[in-house]
């Protein structure tokens, strides 16, 4: 892969080139993705998402701060802007045409700001188990019915429904009136497409881009237009389907696993989930070798302590993803460096220890357990609703509460001349752009509870 390519300031519908030298430097295009991204309706919607614990406004209500979606995507950002900076200066120092091309330093930290600024957009709600309950609806639910209507991929696409698709559909979507959706910039979307590959075929392997998919079968005209645009070389483990990634995902990626390490465990503190005390020597054994012990000792309070560990934390884990990066940038372009980058780093085993606790003390607690049931419940019952009743109407047999309940549907997600697939996964893009309060508020209107 060639940089000049992968950085690409086309957007969809251009017909001639953009070049770099001739941006308005007060207004980089590259900073126009993050402008678009942040005023769009679906990344507000997550303010009212679950990154840790399910319905987080209300239980926020009622003690320390704990992230949202939102909250999450905003400090990914703000990481992932400084780590595209640094390693941008490098490409720059190493490949000095660029420069003459108009590219500078900021670039790359613009670009991967933005992504990482969406790389959670097309989440549904109730975390991760919302994504599994939406994929069981169809593999164990009532959706298994429309199976054998389905080709295997547009059937998998909605038995694996992925975030990461979704977010793909969101932000390039054509709509009456608005094509190409928020028209990002190709280098954008290329680093925040994380796993450039269809839903099939399923072809395990150690390359981390074959872990999960990134774009639905009805977007894959534009998917393949953003990858030759950019020049993304094919993945021979899933040829004229996959491809290996941009290599600033790479950036991304560290983002995000930076934030969620660091604060999710934060969160769990702040939820009283992992003892105060405990927690400040796992973090204190991940920044050891940087610490400075006398200005630690002289903070009195236990905030302040978290405070300045999390913010240790989080400059140690960029360096070292930097360092990672640097050292294996010809391999990434080249496609063949095949996991994240801080698995790679000095820091991974103090990383792993804290996702550990992670795992038991908060993912695995009883608070979010009850919740993420619920959740579950919650999606499973208006995906079934919402299916049986767009089906119905698709084939003249709705019923008056057929009716009533399209009438609550988005004017987007009414187009009773799709395919079958379409209506199904549009229906499920529907459901997954609920907030958690949304969703539960729907829910029980639907079941007649809010009487």
């Amino acid at each position: 892969m060639g940089w000049e390519r992968l950085l690409s300031l086309r957007r969809q519908g251009d017909s001639n080139k953009r070049e770099r030298k001739e941006q308005d430097e007060t207004r980089l295009g590259f900073e126009v993705d993050y402008d678009r991204i942040i005023f769009s309706l679906p990344f507000r919607s997550l303010q009212d998402k679950t990154q840790v614990v399910p319905l987080p406004i209300g239980v926020g209500s009622q003690k320390n701060f704990v992230h949202t979606r939102l909250t999450h995507s905003l400090e990914v950002s703000v990481v992932g802007r400084s780590l595209g900076r640094i390693a941008g200066k490098y490409v720059l120092e190493k490949h000095p045409y660029l420069q003459e091309l108009g590219y500078q330093f900021g670039d790359f930290g613009a670009i991967v700001a933005a992504a990482a600024l969406a790389h959670d957009i097309g989440n549904p709600p109730f975390g991760h188990s919302g994504e599994k309950a939406i994929g069981n609806f169809f593999e164990n639910g009532d959706g298994k019915l429309y199976r054998d209507y389905l080709t295997e991929e547009e059937y998998q696409d909605l038995v694996d429904l992925e975030g990461n698709a979704n977010g793909f559909k969101l932000l390039t979507e054509s709509k009456n009136g608005v094509t190409g959706g928020l028209r990002l910039s190709y280098a954008t979307l290329g680093a925040f497409i994380k796993y450039p590959k269809a839903s099939l075929p399923k072809r395990p392997s150690k390359h981390i881009a074959d872990k999960k998919f990134g774009f639905f079968q009805s977007d894959r005209p534009f998917f393949e237009e953003v990858v030759n645009e950019l020049g993304l070389i094919e993945n021979p483990n899933n040829p004229g389907v996959g491809y290996y990634r941009h290599p600033l995902t790479y950036l991304v990626e560290a983002a995000d696993d930076i934030c969620y390490t660091i604060i999710d465990f934060e969160d769990g503190i702040n939820l009283g989930l992992i003892a105060e005390e405990y927690a400040l020597e796992y973090l204190i054994n991940l920044v050891r070798e940087n610490i400075s012990t006398k200005k630690y000792n002289e903070m009195s309070q236990i905030g302040d302590r978290l405070s300045y560990l999390r913010a240790l934390a989080i400059s140690t884990l960029i360096s070292d993803a930097i360092s990672v990066f640097k050292d294996h940038e010809n391999d990434i372009l080249r496609g063949s460096f095949s996991s994240a980058l801080l698995d790679k780093g000095k820091y991974q085993a103090q990383m792993d220890d804290i996702i550990k606790i992670s795992k038991d003390k908060i993912y695995q607690s009883s608070e979010v357990i009850d919740k993420e049931l619920a959740g579950y419940r919650v999606i499973q019952d208006l995906l079934s609703v919402y299916t049986s009743a767009q089906i119905a109407q698709k084939n003249g047999s709705a019923s008056n509460y057929d009716h009533l309940l399209l009438k609550s549907l988005p004017e987007g997600h009414k187009n009773m001349e799709d395919s079958l697939y379409r209506i199904l996964l549009d229906t499920c893009c529907f459901v997954a752009s609920l907030s958690d309060s949304a969703a539960v508020h729907l829910h029980n209107k639907i079941m007649g509870k809010h009487f």
